[in-house]
């Protein structure tokens, strides 16, 4: 089995974090299925506490938030690194709708984040 990738801690410390066990129960899935899924990029963790820990905001209403995987897939693609991606996906962008590239992802503009994501591999 691979081992899990993780990020560094890049997030402001008001950013809202959930355990495994939370994400789990929140998707309705093992566990398992959750570190599954950190280790097939559809989500991204950081250690707090020597803990695996994954934003609060990459889920809204019993799910992965849509098209978090294909911007992760994106930025990876571009060369981005797991620390990168999380520092992007935070980053204030007062041109996005809801000022980062997560919120606006979670506000249905998915769009328009892959379309930055892209660009920024050329």
């Amino acid at each position: 089995m691979s081992a899990i990738p993780v990020a560094d801690d890049v997030l402001e410390a008001g950013v809202a974090v959930l355990g495994v066990a939370e994400v789990a129960a929140a998707l309705g899935q093992s566990a398992n299925k959750v570190r599954q899924l950190l280790r097939d990029g559809q989500l991204i963790a950081v250690r707090r506490d020597g803990e695996l820990m994954v934003p609060a905001d990459f889920l809204v209403g019993g799910a992965i938030v849509k098209g978090l995987g294909g911007t992760i897939t994106v930025l990876a693609d571009a060369g981005f690194g797991r620390t990168e991606m999380l520092r992007w996906l935070f980053a204030a962008d007062e041109t996005l709708p809801g000022t980062t590239p997560i919120n606006a992802l979670r506000t249905s503009h998915g769009t328009e984040v892959k379309r930055r994501a892209q660009a920024m591999a050329f």
